[in-house]
């Protein structure tokens, strides 16, 4: 399960009561700036990276806010989903 840590800004999974990873963000008005994502290698190869940044990305977009990824994994994931092509900023 994705859940958002807004005191040290960032989006975590958890598996089995462990940090399995996080991609932290920073907001400014109403973006939600994707800067860094990782995932403990303990957990590498189960996916934990995409499921992590399916729900960041959904809680941003029910937000409401404009997703802009810097981290390169969010922008390799957003690249394979369209769907969410209207949320997102990409920068310069």
């Amino acid at each position: 399960m994705v859940s958002r840590n807004d005191e040290k800004h960032r989006y975590e999974i958890h598996v089995g009561g462990k940090l399995g990873g996080f991609a932290e963000y920073r907001e400014r008005g109403d973006d939600v700036i994707f800067t860094h994502t990782e995932v403990d290698d303990a957990f590498s190869g189960q996916g934990l990276g995409s499921r992590l940044a399916a729900g960041a990305i959904d809680d941003a977009v029910q937000r409401g806010r404009t997703i802009v990824p810097l981290c390169p994994f969010i922008g390799a994931y957003l690249r394979k989903h369209p769907e969410h092509d209207a949320s997102v900023r990409w920068p310069d």
